[in-house]
């Protein structure tokens, strides 16, 4: 697949590469955990790249650019609270893990924080460009 739209974009390569650490980390979790904590982890860590690329398709709207990026740092911020509540419960027990994705997500929070804070101060919207062939170029 090509680096193009949203796909370019750092925030979404991390948070789309951590969502998948983060599934992976959950099936290993106690059978209890797989329905509760791990469910709710899975849902925010997914949320991040969904909301980035839900926010870029609609980045023409500035308003609407950061809201779904701000939903995106929200879910980074509440994937980090599930982690922390997973090991501090020894429901997630591999402390390597735990600090890899602890460092991961709070590296993610500050790259999107700095994309927000961008966005804010420099957004043009984008230019759709109608092609010969009557597609769009995005």
């Amino acid at each position: 697949m090509e680096d193009t739209g949203y796909r370019k974009l750092d925030i979404y390569k991390l948070s789309y590469e951590l969502a998948l650490k983060v599934h992976g980390m959950t099936l290993t979790l106690p059978k209890f955990e797989m329905y509760e904590e791990g469910s709710q982890i899975r849902r925010s860590s997914k949320s991040i790249p969904a909301n980035i690329v839900e926010g870029y398709c609609l980045r023409r709207h500035k308003n609407e650019y950061l809201q779904y990026l701000h939903r995106a740092f929200g879910s980074s911020q509440e994937t980090i609270v599930h982690l922390k509540i997973l090991y501090d419960t020894k429901s997630l027990v591999d402390k390597s893990i735990y600090d890899e994705l602890l460092d991961r997500y709070t590296h993610l929070g500050k790259m999107l924080f700095r994309f927000i804070e961008s966005v804010l101060s420099e957004h043009v919207s984008p230019l759709y460009i109608k092609e010969e062939n009557n597609e769009y170029q995005v």
